[in-house]
């Protein structure tokens, strides 16, 4: 409720700034439609838009380790495994808990030991066993909108130029700007949120895998090559540093999330044994090379 309610807030002050009441109530419309929306949206439809293929539940290391987490875990379904062909470091659950799936691209497999792989599987499954997935995927579709409104407010503005040299009325300028600006806003509204959602699927994830030190590293590894929030104010697509709709954030602060799961090695307090994980090389999983895998953004709203 408060990530839809700051939703139509922030959209709708600049709506009515821009097109007055008739905006407004099509921005309320919005919100109202992504809320409807977000539960019936299959994994395979997010999939597609980040052209993941899905890796066969044979006998690999990463599909024996999403067999075993799954069954620790305790959940309704196994999930499918997908990889995203790009070469960013991200990972996230999509779909239904009766059809659930996650996502890991081509980077996580080429930059992360077996050992962070399998912490950051766990940490999917965690937000897939805590009934994430319906915020997560409401989460999504406002951001892809919203990229969306960015674009118009850019429009928009290169319109208002026309008219002010023109000698035309423009529009409300402020509200271009926070039309322009809303993504990023948005942004750190949902990580905020996020907070105690991800706190609670590091602690599960260091609890099925026995082994919170290697989640720590992963989150290290990820915040290192992530970067600052600033950056998502970069012209010409605020927020588009983002590789959405990954939930493994710097969001609570990746210090204060490392910390935890330090303590918890310290204190013991994982019950489950530790997975016996033997590292093996692991060749591309998509037969594409660097170039190809270039992070880059794409059309609606996607940077991967």
């Amino acid at each position: 409720m408060a990530l839809l309610a700051s939703l139509g807030l922030a959209s709708g002050l600049s709506a009515y700034l821009v097109a007055g009441l008739a905006g407004t109530l099509a921005i309320a419309a919005l919100v109202v439609a992504m809320a409807l929306a977000a539960p019936m949206i299959p994994a395979e439809t997010m999939m597609r838009l980040y052209s993941a293929q899905q890796l066969p539940p044979d006998d690999s290391q990463l599909s024996s380790l999403v067999d075993v987490l799954a069954w620790r875990a305790g959940l309704v379904k196994r999930p499918d495994l997908y990889l995203i062909p790009s070469l960013t470091l991200n990972a996230f659950a999509a779909g239904t808990p009766t059809r659930p799936a996650i996502a890991i691209s081509e980077g996580m497999v080429r930059q992360l030991s077996l050992r962070e792989l399998a912490a950051v599987l766990a940490h999917e499954m965690g937000h897939i066993r805590n009934g994430d997935l319906w915020i997560m995927s409401l989460a999504d579709i406002a951001t892809r909108v919203l990229h969306l409104l960015s674009c118009l407010a850019l429009c928009l503005a290169a319109y208002n130029a026309f008219l002010w040299m023109t000698g035309g009325t423009p529009l409300s300028w402020t509200g271009i700007a926070l039309l322009y600006l809303t993504p990023a806003a948005m942004n750190l509204i949902q990580l905020a949120l996020s907070r105690s959602r991800e706190y609670e699927a590091d602690r599960l994830a260091a609890t099925l895998t026995g082994d919170p030190p290697a989640l720590a590293s992963a989150l290290e590894r990820v915040d290192r090559y992530t970067g600052r929030f600033w950056e998502d104010l970069t012209p010409p697509f605020p927020a588009r540093r983002v590789p959405q709709p990954s939930m493994l954030r710097t969001h609570p602060p990746a210090e204060k999330r490392v910390a935890r799961l330090r303590l918890a090695a310290a204190n013991r307090s994982p019950a489950a044994e530790p997975l016996i994980i033997v590292e093996r090389p692991m060749m591309s999983l998509v037969g594409m090379g660097p170039a190809t895998l270039r992070p880059r953004y794409r059309w609606p709203g996607l940077w991967y």
